[in-house]
């Protein structure tokens, strides 16, 4: 079965991209799973935060691994984090926080991206 859903922007294509930079083999397959991703939903708050599907078929999931799948700080704008979710080993919600007092409602650059796990 397909999944539905709009095609990713470039701004969580990259932040995905940059959180799953990296070793091990929990990474590589939930990197291999980013062609396959839709973004199925968004947080009813207004920040940037998407719900994530992926074509099962296309695509295996992940090994086994705790929540989130990975995380990091921002570099700019410095108050700014982001985690990945995933849901049976799958993608599933690429979340940004912020301590400031407005959400985060676009991508900053994943350039910007520093990995904590």
């Amino acid at each position: 079965m397909t999944t539905t859903g709009e095609v990713p922007s470039a701004g969580v294509k990259g932040t995905l991209d940059a959180l799953l930079d990296g070793g091990g083999s929990v990474r590589a397959a939930l990197r291999a799973q980013v062609g396959f991703v839709r973004v199925v939903g968004r947080c009813a708050c207004g920040c940037a935060s998407v719900d994530l599907a992926v074509d099962r078929a296309a695509v295996a999931p992940a090994p086994v691994h705790g929540n989130p799948a990975a995380d990091a700080w921002y570099v700019e704008p410095a108050d700014a984090g982001v985690m990945v979710f995933t849901r049976d080993g799958y993608l599933s919600l690429l979340e940004i926080y912020s301590s400031a007092a407005a959400p985060v409602t676009d991508w900053p650059e994943p350039r910007f991206v520093a990995p904590l796990t």
